[in-house]
């Protein structure tokens, strides 16, 4: 049995490894699937949606789906791009992302994807909801206002034990991600650090590094998210 399979996306022939899932499959021969909650490395999860594709003719996530041999798969049609941009616009209203005054502002995956999307005004009623910000931890702070519950931080995030600094905390519209108090305190500053870089918002900052980086100077400031991946299909044409 062949170690590749052939796919396509949006009429486009591709190659991967067999098992490969289909976001990764699709970086890899240059094509973007944008996505929240997936991060290189962390078992995926699904959670976002952000990433769903249509394979031979159903609805699935691109980042728990495996390639495999003979694949349809459309990503940059009307209704799933719809999908995706309605999707970001629920997680603005949601929460109270203030973005000139975040300091994840021109590093943020949400606000580049609202950028990709074109996103103006959304089409939902914004709740503002009354959430807190908690700093009462030595490394970092975890802003409430700001997280989408992703689950990255709790997946990524572990001690030398493997426990996870991070968790979920309560249910419903009323769950939220919390530190672990003992862990919380225990934190390394490469910890703190890389807690702050898996997040792909503004919720979880480290504390007395604020604004190292000037904004117009970060990465998606000159940059739109995904340019990268789509870089690699335009040097191959």
């Amino acid at each position: 049995m062949s170690q590749f399979v052939k796919f396509t996306i949006d009429g486009t022939e591709c190659m991967a490894a067999r098992g490969q899932y289909i976001v990764d499959a699709a970086k890899e021969n240059g094509i973007y699937i944008p996505t929240l909650c997936n991060y290189p490395g962390v078992k995926p999860k699904g959670g976002c949606r952000i990433c769903t594709v249509r394979v031979n003719g159903r609805l699935m996530t691109a980042c728990t789906t495996p390639v495999a041999e003979g694949m349809t798969i459309e990503s940059e049609v009307h209704d799933i791009v719809e999908l995706r941009k309605s999707i970001v616009e629920l997680l603005f209203v949601e929460g109270n992302h203030f973005c000139p005054g975040c300091e994840k502002s021109g590093n943020c995956e949400l606000q580049a994807l609202a950028y990709r999307f074109r996103i103006m005004v959304p089409r939902f009623p914004f709740q503002f909801p009354l959430r807190r910000i908690d700093a009462s931890h030595p490394k970092i702070i975890k802003d409430q206002n700001r997280c989408i519950l992703c689950k990255r931080c709790i997946r990524a995030i572990r001690d030398e034990e493997g426990r996870s600094v991070f968790a979920y905390r309560r249910r419903s519209s009323r769950v939220e991600v919390v530190v672990d108090p003992k862990l919380g305190k225990q934190l390394t500053d490469e910890l703190a650090q890389k807690s702050m870089d898996v997040c792909p918002v503004g919720s979880i900052l480290v504390k007395e590094k604020g604004f190292i980086t000037p904004i117009g100077s970060r990465k998606y400031d000159h940059e739109a998210i995904g340019s990268d991946i789509e870089h690699i299909r335009m040097t191959k044409i």
